[in-house]
This record gives structure tokens, C-alpha cells and sequence, in this order.
């Protein structure tokens, strides 16, 4: 795993955690296992446990406490060397493992573990690393934006003992490490003619100008000390209100300052005027490994723009029935405008979106179980987005909990700029990043202990994110968007991601302009421009991820088709359902398969 995927899947809502603030349980034997299938749960279980001692950050996120007083070595070669050698030795005990003789389900984690590291392996290859280590960090994955939450008091790392109070200190120190050793290797890149586009520098320098502002009471980083949990003494207390201040005023702050300082006076006057990977040496075999990395499918970037263009037409057709269903007499561009500006449509506090939010939620769970009998345990928290970075966040995200509910999944909803969060967006958003998304797909892989812990805890995007938008599907069988302005923003959602193959492309193997691909987006949807800019920079800072949600929903789609036709009478929604969501996440082709022989075996649910 690069550095940079390592970070964007802390930012993703593929972040899930582990049962427990302890290391997993060796490989227990199961029921029909045999020799092979043990060999494979010890390759499993070893390589888990030398990832986590690699990636302390990510045993933390799973609630794993062994390393937490340390961030990890990022941003250096002896991390990178670790990473690859450690991809290369388990690609090598797994083939000495005969897949023929494995269990069903031990096949297919045989399948996912070698489909994920031959494709992180491949990132390895010079010309790939070459970019991903010039360009370490940008307004999508940087440290800066998801560590300072981390640390918070709110985030994921754990403040329930003096021992987190003072690992969290240790933390911070190398926090400020990271972001020098980014520094170096952007100056590198200033060698290699290998920059950022002018735009995402701004965003950064932006970034760290909110985290500067924030002095010291009113730091992220002094969150934990503002209270306390019992069991840490007055003095203790005292003792550590100081050192965290300390710590901000004479190591987070400075760093942050060199950092900002660094992007405004050296960096920004080189970063480049293009958006495009095509404009940087060996862009091209970037991005085309990007694709397959993001979509786990062997596309180019043509069938992606030419899939993006179909899909797009598809649903402005559906639009205009929308249009037609309220009776607006003007034409769809002009009805675009109407949703974007009329103040029915618009939000008149954050209340009234939280409020919104859990309405909808209860609405769902009442109808989920027509289409769910597998459906997790861990509850469902609904948040703003933390004020320091609310202007560059998505409308609405995710968070997984721990499966043993001391910390909840959380949906984030987003308030800035609280007159383009429009009404008719909230029901579909929900269906995505909520009930029955991303808190289903991601709650139930963590809590199944049978799974292997790459499984449990990790992903592919196209399937996670794919997952997410075939649940905006659902939305007709869990009784949402029966106001057709409620069913115009599905299907502004579903055109989202359809543009975003035409977009996505464009701007990295077309030459695309950043005002061009917003123009694209306001031209074909009622996005609001404010999200239709931060959707293009986005794609910008982090090409390809975004092509993996709409490959990843026509897949799971079509096999849906497939079972229904081969079943008939036969399909049940949540046996289908339980089938795709009881092996964590899977590459697209092992999906297809798995379905393909559940089809064979007759269907109904699982045994």
C-alpha cells in the first residue's frame, strides 16, 4: 500500500475498526478446514499482524492499542521498502498454498488477497512511485486533514486512560516529523518537474491557515485536555493541559507553519497551471494504473469517458420525467435553476438538517427488514463535520464504530454554505452514507470474526463505494423519494457519479480545464456550483477514485439482473443482499463469481 492510498483510506468511509482494543486472535480451525485452508488462515493472520506493527495508525482506527504511542515511518523509503517486501513475501507463501483444496469461502479470500496486493504491488513499479512520492500530500490526502480529527478527543484515537493522554503526545511529535519529511519530497518533485496544480496548493495553504488560526485553546489538538475521564487526578490534569499547550504553541503550530509557508513562498509559484495527470512525465501509465487500481477492472480511460457519456444521457432522460412530474414548464436547464435558487429547497438551519437526517433514518430502519435479514449491530451516530475542514468536505460522509459498540458509525452531514445544501438531496445522501451504505456494508464486514482481518477491516473502492450508490437504488423499496423533488435528487446523486466518469477522465487523459469540468457538471445536473467546484477539485487532487462508484453500482446491478432472471420466483432481495454483503469487500470479478455460483446452487439463503 503507497502512502497516499494508505491516507485516502483513512480520509474514505472505508475506515472501519476492530472489536477490540487488543490484537486479533490467532487463526482458529473451522469446521471442514483442512490442511490448505489452515496454511492460508496463518498467511493471513501473519501478515495482518506485521501490517499493523508497519501502520500503528491504522491498528488504532481497528482499536488496537500495541503501538498506539507511535504514528508510523510515512513519507520515507525504509516505509515504502517495508511495504513492498512485505507484498512480495505474501504473494510468495500464497502460491505455495494449493487453492483447490481451500473451503468455498476460504477460496474467495484467496482470491481477494491476491487480487489486492499483485494490484498494490504494481503501484511499486518505479514510474507509479516516482508520482506518488513527489506529490505527498494534497487537500484530499494529507495529514493535515484527517490526523488533527484523529487526535481531537472526538476521532478515532482512544482518551479513556492517562497511558492515551501521554501516547497521543508522542503522536503529535511525529505529526509534525511527517509533515517536514513532505517538504523534502515536494522538493524533490520541484526537481523532478513533478508538481501539484496551483489550485490544490492554494487549498492546502488554505487548510493550514484555518489550523494556525486556530491558536491554542482553540486548537483541534487541545480537545482531549478540555475534559477528562475519572480516574486521572487534578494534578494530572494540570500536568497535561500544559503539555498539550506546549506541544501546540513550540511543535504542531511551527510545523504547520513551515508547511504553509513552504506552499506559499516556494511551491506555489511552480505548481502548474494544468489539473491533468497528462501533463506530468509518465501521467498517462499513472492513471491508467489508477483505473484498474480503483475500479479493479482492466478499463481505459476511453471506455470509462464513453460509459460516462451513456449513463449521462440515460438519466437526463429521466430527469426530464421528474421535471414533467411536478409540472415545470421551462426547460430542464431551467429547472436545474429552479432547484438551485428557490428557497423552499434550501435549509434555514444546521437544526433543521440534523433533524431532517434522523427522521429519514427512522423511516429506513422501518422498512429495511423487506430487503435485509443480515444487518449489523454497531448504532449510528448523525454530526456536522468539524468546523476546520467543513469547506473542502463532502456533502455527507462516513466513519465506521468498533463492533463492540464503544464507538458508533458516524454520518456526517455538511453545513457550510448552508443555502446549497438543498432539501431535495438529504433522502438520497442518507441512502449512500448511511442506512443501508456505508454504515451496512462496512458495520457488518468488521463484525464478522469469521472473515480474515484484510477483509474485515479493508476495501476496494468500487466495491464499497459501488455498494453505497446500489443502496441509493433501494430507495423506491425503502419507501424514500415518493415527493419527485426527493427523486430528482437521487437521480442528481446517480448523474453525480455518471458525470464523474465523463469528468474524471476528461481532466486526466482528455485535458480538461477545472472550468470546463465545472461547466460540464452545472450543464447536466441542479448541483449547486459550490459542489460542482468542490466535486472537479477533488477529482483533481485524487484522480480515479471517483470513476469506482459507478463501476462499482453497475456491477453489483447487473449481477442483481442476473440472479433475478436465472431465479425467478425464487430471488428474495435480502438472501441476494446477504450474498454480496457477508464477505467484506470484493474486487468486482470475485464478486461476479461468487454470485455466479450461488445462482448455480440454487439461490436462498445463506447456509
Amino acid at each position: 500500500m503507497s502512502v497516499k492510498f494508505l491516507v485516502a483510506a483513512f480520509l474514505s468511509s472505508t475506515i472501519a475498526a476492530a472489536a477490540s482494543a487488543q490484537a486479533l486472535t490467532p487463526p482458529i480451525v473451522q469446521p471442514g478446514d483442512g490442511a490448505e485452508d489452515a496454511k492460508l488462515k496463518q498467511l493471513f493472520y501473519d501478515s495482518d499482524e506485521a501490517s499493523l506493527k508497519r501502520n500503528p495508525i491504522e491498528a488504532i482506527f481497528r482499536g488496537d492499542l500495541r503501538y498506539a504511542d507511535r504514528l508510523g515511518d510515512y513519507l520515507t523509503d525504509e516505509y515504502l521498502a517495508a511495504e513492498r517486501t512485505a507484498i512480495e513475501q505474501d504473494l510468495a507463501v500464497l502460491e505455495g498454498i494449493d487453492r483447490g483444496k481451500l473451503t468455498a469461502v476460504d477460496q474467495i479470500a484467496y482470491d481477494v488477497f491476491k487480487n489486492r496486493n499483485e494490484t498494490d504491488l504494481a503501484g511499486y513499479a518505479p514510474a507509479i512511485m516516482k508520482i506518488e512520492r513527489d506529490l505527498p500530500i494534497d487537500h484530499f490526502q494529507g495529514f493535515q486533514t484527517f490526523y488533527p480529527d484523529f487526535a481531537s478527543g472526538k476521532g478515532a484515537a482512544p482518551f479513556k486512560t492517562l497511558v492515551d493522554y501521554e501516547n497521543n503526545l508522542k503522536r503529535n511529535a511525529q505529526y509534525a516529523v511527517v509533515l517536514d519529511r513532505a517538504i523534502a519530497l515536494f522538493r524533490q518533485g520541484m526537481n523532478d518537474k513533478i508538481v501539484q496544480p496551483k489550485l490544490v496548493v492554494t487549498n492546502m495553504i488554505e487548510e493550514f491557515d484555518n489550523l494556525i488560526a486556530q491558536g491554542i485553546d482553540g486548537s483541534t489538538f487541545y480537545g482531549p485536555v478540555k475534559t477528562f475521564p475519572a480516574g486521572i487526578t487534578a494534578e494530572d490534569q494540570a500536568r497535561l493541559r500544559a503539555a498539550y499547550a506546549e506541544q501546540i504553541r513550540d511543535v504542531i503550530v511551527p510545523a504547520e507553519q513551515r508547511m504553509r509557508d513552504f506552499l506559499a513562498r516556494e511551491y506555489l509559484p511552480v505548481a502548474r497551471t494544468t489539473v491533468g495527470l497528462s501533463a506530468l512525465p509518465g501521467g498517462d501509465a499513472y492513471y491508467a494504473y489508477l483505473i484498474q487500481q480503483r475500479t479493479t477492472l482492466p478499463m481505459t480511460a476511453e471506455q470509462v469517458h464513453q460509459l460516462g457519456l451513456s449513463e449521462v444521457a440515460r438519466i437526463l432522460k429521466a430527469m426530464e420525467v421528474q421535471k414533467q412530474a411536478v409540472g415545470f414548464k421551462g426547460t430542464l436547464a431551467e429547472f436545474f435553476t429552479f432547484l438551485r435558487t428557490d428557497k423552499r429547497f434550501q435549509p434555514s438551519s444546521v437544526a433543521q438538517l440534523r433533524d431532517g437526517y434522523q427522521a429519514i433514518e427512522k423511516r429506513i430502519y422501518q422498512r429495511s427488514p423487506e430487503q435485509f435479514s443480515l444487518t449489523p449491530k454497531t448504532k449510528l451516530e448523525i454530526r456536522p463535520v468539524p468546523a476546520f475542514k467543513e469547506k473542502t468536505a463532502a456533502g455527507g460522509s462516513y466513519q465506521g464504530g468498533t463492533p463492540d459498540g464503544s464507538r458508533p458509525g458516524v454520518f456526517f452531514y455538511n453545513s457550510y454554505d448552508l443555502p446549497s445544501r438543498y432539501m431535495w438531496e438529504m433522502e438520497t445522501l442518507f441512502l449512500h452514507e448511511g442506512v443501508p451504505g456505508h454504515h451496512f456494508q462496512i458495520s457488518l464486514a468488521q463484525e464478522n470474526t469469521a472473515l480474515p482481518a484484510f477483509m474485515r477491516f479493508g476495501g476496494n473502492t468500487a466495491y464499497v463505494e459501488g455498494w453505497a450508490l446500489y443502496a441509493e437504488s433501494l430507495w423506491q423499496q425503502l419507501g424514500m423519494e415518493t415527493d419527485p423533488y426527493q427523486r430528482m435528487g437521487g437521480l442528481n446523486d446517480e448523474m453525480l457519479r455518471a458525470m464523474r466518469l465523463v469528468v474524471d477522465s476528461g481532466i486526466h487523459a482528455k485535458g480538461w480545464t477545472r472550468d470546463q469540468a465545472i461547466d460540464y457538471m452545472l450543464a447536466n445536473s441542479p448541483m449547486a456550483r459550490t459542489d460542482a467546484t468542490a466535486e472537479v477539485e477533488r477529482y483533481i487532487a485524487i484522480p480515479g477514485q471517483a470513476l469506482a462508484y459507478k463501476i462499482g453500482q453497475l456491477t453489483i446491478a447487473r449481477t442483481k439482473a442476473k440472479a433475478e432472471a436465472a431465479l425467478g420466483a425464487k430471488f428474495d432481495p435480502r438472501d441476494f443482499h446477504a450474498q454480496v454483503l457477508d464477505t467484506g469487500s470484493l474486487p468486482m470479478l470475485v464478486l461476479e463469481h461468487k454470485i455466479d455460483a450461488w445462482i448455480a446452487a440454487g439461490g436462498g439463503a445463506a447456509n
